[in-house]
């Protein structure tokens, strides 16, 4: 047994008995260098390397902002507004589930927050609504994907710094098809909605109560137009992007709506201190483990293996296609990243297919491992927050998977969707 079997090994079985997956990556890497008895600076290199990246700074500047905007009034004022646009409509409530995922997707880069702070709101208000609990609840929990697929994204930064491909472009790539996967989205929520007569609407909004909204909203709406307008601009990296962010947030929830204190912002800071080290804990950890598997050589046998298996690109993305779900349903998103991206992308483009593209695919491929089990997040907030079995949330959310994939495909296929803004 060589080294990197014994690792593998070794991670399965932390992870079978349920030890964290960074805490599982990193025992990994240990028990390899022990194994083939080789120092272990190089998990201590691994560790500062890591850090030292400007790109990566952008991840706990998108975390706190999004908490701050989750926790103030930024995030209900985008929710009144879908609410006064689309809530007289017949599947209403879901479209403005979707699209207050969409706009939330925008403040936060995180599926997970996204699903919790809207599927809080929505999942009872749809209950309430007369929509019945497991559609509710499915339409929150797929919905909440987006965050990770509209930029900012904090797999899309993941993506971008370990696969040398530039973050802004991934930005600016993903607009287009974030948007796209919510049409899809509520395409596939309206038809659930005519075939079975959920028909619930609210009252139609005046001209007056939809203004009202939209300069309520105005403030939030503004987050996106400057990280993505900062960065397409060419004013800021998407690292000052996220400075600019969480500034801005500050600035409006303290001196505009006044609904930062003290006490409320020093928590924000410290849950949003809790999810960085989390999310850098499994980035350490994953970064090592790959970095071991390119020094013994695994992409050139993965290239090999390609290559020997087909020579068309289409055929290649829809094995990685299908390849990456599968994986997503047993690890989690950042881990997946951190130790393929640097694997694949130079496949990829030995292949023809721009990095970019590829990127998108990627991470519109991950967002469904957050839809399910064993490791789907999103599911296990849904299953939280409207006390439903993960088998019967898993059932509802079905027709919302096949529409991603579809949509997934599409996009694989064409690579206009990202690459027209570019």
């Amino acid at each position: 047994m060589n080294e990197l079997s014994f690792m593998f090994l070794l991670i399965l079985g932390l992870l079978v008995i349920g030890v964290p997956i960074g805490v599982s990556l990193g025992l990994g890497v240990v028990g390899a260098l022990w194994w083939a008895d080789e120092s272990m600076m190089f998990f201590t290199q691994k560790l500062f390397n890591n850090f030292d990246s400007f790109p990566l700074l952008a991840i706990p500047f998108f975390v706190l902002s999004g908490d701050i905007m989750a926790r103030g009034t930024l995030a209900d004022t985008l929710l009144n507004f879908c609410r006064a646009m689309l809530g007289h409509r017949k599947a209403g409530m879901a479209y403005i589930t979707i699209i207050t995922c969409l706009f939330y997707g925008a403040l936060c880069g995180s599926a997970a927050a996204t699903t919790a702070a809207v599927g809080a709101t929505m999942i009872p208000a749809m209950e309430r609504e007369g929509y019945p609990k497991p559609f509710a609840t499915a339409v929150s929990t797929s919905s909440g994907a987006l965050g990770i697929i509209i930029p900012p994204s904090i797999p899309m930064i993941l993506y971008g710094a370990f696969g040398g491909v530039s973050v802004a472009d991934l930005f600016i790539g993903g607009i287009i098809p974030g948007c796209f996967i919510g049409l899809m989205l509520m395409v596939t929520a309206g038809y659930i909605c005519h075939r079975h007569n959920y028909d619930t609407v609210l009252p139609k909004a005046s001209l007056a109560e939809r203004w009202a909204s939209f300069k309520k909203a105005g403030w939030a709406l503004g987050v996106p137009v400057i990280i993505l307008g900062g960065i397409y601009g060419g004013i800021a990296t998407p690292t000052e992007a996220g400075v600019m962010a969480v500034v801005y947030a500050l600035l409006v929830e303290t001196f505009i709506n006044r609904s930062m204190t003290w006490k409320l912002c020093a928590k924000i800071m410290v849950d949003s201190a809790n999810t960085v080290g989390l999310i850098m804990l499994v980035l350490v950890t994953a970064n090592a483990l790959g970095n071991i598997m390119m020094l013994a050589n695994i992409q050139e046998a993965l290239l090999s293996s390609m290559q020997a298996l087909t020579s068309s690109k289409h055929v290649l993305l829809a094995i990685l296609i299908v390849f990456l779900f599968f994986l997503g349903m047993v690890v989690e998103v950042s881990a997946i990243i951190l130790i393929f991206a640097p694997l694949l992308v130079p496949v990829v483009t030995t292949y023809g297919i721009d990095p970019v593209h590829f990127g998108i695919v990627f991470v519109v491929s991950m967002c469904l491992g957050g839809l399910t089990p064993p490791v789907g997040v999103n599911l296990f907030i849904g299953c939280s927050i409207s006390n439903l079995s993960i088998v019967r949330l898993t059932h509802a959310v079905l027709p919302f998977i096949a529409a991603i994939i579809a949509g997934c495909f599409i996009l694989a296929y064409v690579p206009a969707f990202t690459l027209c803004l570019l």
